[in-house]
């Protein structure tokens, strides 16, 4: 695991702000274009749902950094 990502206690995080967040992408724009052109990867598969909810003991992948979601 490259990093790690708290949810502090939030039930859960959608995907295209998760890459915003982190800072993988310089917005939320670019976030939703990375996960439509199949580029994100969460739990070693690729991920379309822009607004997919990311919860605890996912893990998410993209150009090469990886992050575990914990709580």
């Amino acid at each position: 695991m490259n990093e790690q990502f708290s949810l502090e206690g939030q039930p859960f995080i959608p995907l295209h702000n998760l890459l915003k967040v982190l800072g993988w992408c310089d917005s939320g724009a670019v976030a939703k274009m990375v996960i439509d052109d199949g580029l994100v990867q969460v739990n070693g598969a690729i991920e379309l749902r822009k607004r997919c909810k990311i919860v605890v003991g996912q893990t998410v992948s993209f150009n090469g950094q990886q992050v575990a979601v914990t709580e």
